[in-house]
C-alpha cells in the first residue's frame, strides 16, 4: 500500500485525483455537522493535493438513507479550505463541475449512497465514478471494512493510493495487533457475539483486557448474576473468556430503576427492575494499576450508556489514559465524542482512530477490504 505521500507534486499536478473520504459525520437538530472529528482529520490529504496542484474530487457517503445529503459536510470543510460543492453524483452538473476545474480546485460531490449501486458494489457504477478521475486516493479508514464500489471497485480502473489518514490508521492499528508490554486493553459496547473473535486475540496478545458497557452485561449473565432490564446478546461468553486469567470486569456497577433513579450497586445486587447504565466508581480504583502500568493502552467503546448521560466514568478512564506515559490507541464513535465532551487533551490521548467497525475488524483481521484493493 503506497502513500501519496511517496509520489512527487509533479505526479499530481493537473492530475484529476479521486479522494474517497470518510466524512459520515452526525448532524445536530438544525442540520449542521455535530462532531467535526473526521472532517478535522480529513484535511491533511486534501491539503496535500491541493498544494500539489491536483483537481481534487472528493466521494463520501452520508447517513442511511439516499436523500441525505453531503451540503453539511461541504459548509464544515469551507472552514479549512475553498470547496465547491455540488448537489450532484453523476449527471450533468457533477461532470460540469469537474470539467471547469482548475489545479488546486476541490469539488465534493452528492452522497454516494444516494445511488444503491454504491453498498451494491456495481461494477458498472464504480467504472462511472473511476472516469471522473486520473487517480484514487483511499482516506476513508472509517468505511475501509465495506466492499462498497468506492472503496473496492474504483481501484480496479485506476492507479490507486492511500491518502495520509488511511496510511496513519494503519500504521497505529498495527503496533496495537503487537503491542509493548505491558499492554491494557478496554472494550466496550454490545453485541458479544461480533466481539467474541477480538476479545479471544485480545486475551492472548494483551496483559489484561477490561470489558465494559453492554459486553460486561452479558459477562454478568453467563456468571449466574442478575442483570435485571438490562440490554443482553443473544450469545453469552463462555467460562474460557471471563475465566480467563488475563479478563477483567467491572466490580461495581451504576443501575437506574424504573423510576430513572440512579444508584451505583454491586453486581450482585441488581433487582430485577433495575437496568445497568454504566460502570462505578471501584472500577475505577481497580482498573487504574492497569492503566498507571501500561506501556500499551487500546481502548474501543464508553463504558456505559453515554447517549443517555452515563458518562462521568468514561470521562474519568479518560483523564487516566491522559495522565499515562503509555502508546495509545482510541477508536469508537461514541467513545471519541465523550472525550471531547470531557475536556481532556487530545494530545495526551495517543492515536485517536476514526473508525468504530473498521477499527475492530483490522484489529481482528489485519487488513481490510479498501486496503486489499490498493494492493
Amino acid at each position: 500500500m503506497r502513500c501519496i505521500d511517496e509520489l512527487s507534486a509533479e505526479d499530481f499536478k493537473g492530475k484529476y485525483v479521486i479522494v474517497r473520504a470518510g466524512l459520515d459525520v452526525p448532524l445536530d437538530n438544525v442540520g449542521e455537522v455535530a462532531d467535526l472529528f473526521r472532517v478535522r482529520r480529513a484535511i491533511p490529504t486534501l491539503k496535500f493535493l491541493r498544494d500539489a496542484g491536483a483537481r481534487t474530487i472528493i466521494m463520501s457517503h452520508i447517513g442511511r438513507k439516499p436523500e441525505e445529503t453531503n451540503e453539511p459536510v461541504a459548509r464544515a470543510l469551507k472552514h479549512h479550505m475553498p470547496v465547491v460543492y455540488v448537489p450532484d453524483l453523476l449527471g450533468n452538473m457533477a461532470h460540469e463541475a469537474r470539467n471547469a476545474m482548475r489545479d488546486g480546485d476541490i469539488l465534493l460531490l452528492e452522497n454516494l449512497r444516494s445511488d444503491a449501486r454504491e453498498t451494491a458494489n456495481d461494477d458498472a457504477f464504480a467504472k462511472l465514478l473511476a472516469a471522473f478521475g486520473d487517480i484514487y486516493v483511499n482516506d476513508a479508514f472509517s468505511a475501509a471494512h465495506r466492499a462498497h464500489a468506492s472503496i473496492v471497485g474504483i481501484p480496479k480502473y485506476l492507479p490507486s493510493y492511500a491518502g495520509v489518514l488511511l496510511r496513519d490508521e494503519v500504521r497505529e492499528l498495527e503496533k496495537a495487533r503487537t503491542p509493548e508490554h505491558p499492554s491494557f486493553a478496554i472494550l466496550g459496547g454490545a453485541k458479544f457475539e461480533t466481539k467474541a473473535p477480538l476479545i479471544q486475540q485480545l486475551l492472548k496478545n494483551y496483559d489484561h483486557v477490561f470489558i465494559t458497557g453492554a459486553l460486561a452485561n452479558d459477562v454478568f449473565k453467563a456468571q449466574g448474576l442478575p442483570v435485571g432490564r438490562s440490554l443482553i446478546s443473544p450469545e453469552l461468553p463462555a467460562p474460557s473468556v471471563y475465566g480467563n486469567p488475563r479478563f477483567v470486569s467491572p466490580t461495581d456497577v451504576t443501575v437506574e430503576d424504573e423510576d430513572k433513579q440512579a444508584r451505583v450497586k454491586r453486581p450482585h445486587e441488581v433487582f430485577a427492575g433495575d437496568k445497568i447504565v454504566d460502570i462505578g466508581p471501584d472500577t475505577v480504583r481497580h482498573i487504574a494499576p492497569y492503566i498507571i502500568d501500561a506501556k500499551f493502552i487500546l481502548w474501543n467503546g464508553p463504558t456505559g450508556l453515554y447517549e443517555d448521560g452515563y458518562d462521568s466514568y468514561t470521562h474519568a478512564i479518560a483523564e487516566l489514559i491522559a495522565q499515562s506515559a503509555a502508546q495509545k490507541v482510541i477508536g469508537g464513535g461514541d467513545t471519541i465524542a465523550a472525550i471531547e465532551e470531557s475536556g481532556v487533551s487530545e494530545e495526551k490521548l495517543g492515536f485517536l482512530s476514526t473508525g468504530g467497525g473498521a477499527m475492530l475488524e483490522y484489529l481482528i483481521d489485519g487488513t481490510l477490504p479498501g486496503i486489499a484493493a490498493l494492493n
